[in-house]
């Protein structure tokens, strides 16, 4: 295991067999994270009676891959916040390297919005991923908490349908399972990412490919085919 900001990604770095960090039913940690302007924030200072919040960063090609879509997602315009919480980069290269200060992360976390022109708001998280590691330290899980701080719903990578699937039913008050699989990310959206992100980080996402196919598409895939989901509980939970 690398430290936190690792300098190449390998799939080591992870831990995808034991999920971290809360589950539904459980409090969110209520971290200090910073906005586009280096201002200090409460994460869990959010309108709305949900905020949808997904990790995500440049060089993660499945937050690339399903990022409009997500960041789209409403229920009959309904009253939610929609929001990132910026992280370390998911596969560093040598156009986007791993961050080396507070002002690195927040450089990368600008480019988002201006460059792919990214609508939600955007939480930067501290240089040593506090709030990432308080979430659980994936690259790209997804989370709901309703106004009470408890997270009601968690897909370990983002998944739009899924995610929608579930706020529609928090909205209307009813407790359901809603089953997030591992879906890859689309080839050319993956390679522009990569290629974007420079010398290494392909070389790197290749060399762990396999180990990622088999942690994630099948090993994942079938635990959430054969074990049901924490149920989504109601407004009023926790």
């Amino acid at each position: 295991m690398s430290t936190y900001n690792y300098d190449g990604f390998s799939a080591n770095d992870y831990d995808f067999d034991n999920a971290t960090g809360p589950q539904a039913g459980e409090k969110a940690p209520n971290c200090e994270v910073f906005d586009l302007d280096g201002n200090a924030r409460q994460l869990l200072d959010f309108e709305g009676e949900f905020l949808i919040l997904e990790m995500g960063s440049l060089s993660c090609p499945l937050f690339q891959t399903r990022r409009s879509k997500m960041q789209s997602l409403t229920v009959n315009g309904s009253p939610i916040s929609n929001a990132i919480l910026y992280v370390r980069e998911a596969h560093p290269g040598t156009n986007i390297p791993q961050h080396r200060s507070f002002d690195d992360k927040l450089s990368c976390a600008h480019r988002l919005k201006v460059e792919d022109i990214e609508t939600r708001t955007i939480f930067v998280d501290d240089l040593e991923g506090t709030a990432h590691k308080a979430y659980g330290g994936m690259p790209n899980t997804v989370f709901i908490i309703n106004r009470n701080g408890c997270v009601v719903f968690r897909a370990e990578w983002n998944d739009p349908t899924a995610t929608q699937a579930a706020l529609k039913a928090l909205l209307s008050g009813r407790t359901t399972q809603v089953r997030s699989y591992f879906k890859p990310g689309l080839p050319l959206t993956s390679f522009r990412t990569l290629q974007r992100a420079g010398r290494g980080s392909g070389s790197d996402f290749l060399h762990s490919f396999p180990s990622l196919l088999w942690n994630n598409l099948i090993k994942r895939n079938i635990r959430t085919l054969f074990h049901c989901p924490a149920s989504m509980t109601s407004k009023k939970s926790c």
